[in-house]
């Protein structure tokens, strides 16, 4: 796509809280002005979910990709609270600029980058094989219709992308998105028993986590690391776990996966 095809990018500002467009009013990313390392948005932090099935000391010096940058919000948490190095891939160069103009992204450093490109051509590239400890996948465009990629061919190139021990989360949402459907495909690119989602939130963002040679810690454990993430960074960890499931079957906590 070209540059002139791409949507214009504005911003809004509401109760202390600045949101980003893309030339419609269907939000595509938030941060509270006073604090911009605080995750606003509520499927962005079960986004971050992720952080359970990781151990806690291998999280800072860790990988980060993010496919769509959105507000920068992820990026920005990663880089600067958790210590991650991070790679952004953003098509919309207008988005970039927007982010750091105001959304506090960070300057371009050796651990971190963002990089103006199609996100579908990066995974497919055999360069990023096996890059990611974390793959964060948030593509829509203006219409917010349905994820811009989402076919089984990028969900399989997304595995190749992830390390072994790594985690892909992806947000679902749009009025034409088919939830079952990418699930399945994610599914059948890392395994079904390796894939868990969360409950919906009231908004509509489905968020998929999906492992890539990961074992499953037992519910006492991931309990743990539940209030060390929440003492940690302040994320709501034990709520995560009441809402996990698997792909297909009884909830992730009845019983925890083996």
């Amino acid at each position: 796509m070209s540059a002139a095809a791409l949507p214009e990018v504005t911003i809004s500002e509401s109760r202390g809280i600045r949101y980003l467009h893309l030339g419609t009013p269907w939000i595509q990313g938030a941060m509270r002005i006073e604090a911009p390392l605080v995750i606003e948005l509520e499927y962005v932090r079960r986004m971050m979910a992720w952080t359970l099935f990781r151990d806690p000391a291998a999280v800072a010096g860790g990988h980060l990709v993010q496919l769509g940058l959105g507000a920068g919000t992820i990026a920005r948490f990663c880089s600067r609270r958790m210590k991650m190095r991070v790679t952004v891939v953003e098509l919309n160069e207008r988005v970039i600029h927007v982010c750091r103009q105001w959304f506090r992204l960070p300057a371009s450093s050796a651990t971190f980058l963002v990089e103006s490109a199609d996100a579908g051509a990066w995974v497919a590239d055999v360069a990023h094989r096996g890059v990611a400890d974390v793959l964060a996948v948030d593509l829509y465009d203006h219409e917010a219709a349905s994820p811009v990629l989402d076919s089984a061919e990028f969900y399989r190139r997304c595995f190749d992308v992830v390390a072994p021990g790594g985690a892909m989360t992806v947000n679902l949402f749009g009025r034409n998105a088919s939830f079952e459907k990418s699930t399945r495909r994610i599914a059948a690119a890392f395994g079904a028993d390796a894939v868990l989602t969360v409950q919906p939130t009231k908004e509509g963002n489905t968020v998929v986590l999906a492992m890539k040679q990961v074992t499953f810690a037992p519910l006492d454990e991931l309990a743990r690391r539940a209030e060390n993430i929440e003492t940690r960074w302040q994320l709501p960890a034990r709520k995560w776990l009441r809402m996990l499931r698997p792909a297909a079957g009884p909830a992730a906590t009845d019983p925890a996966p083996a």
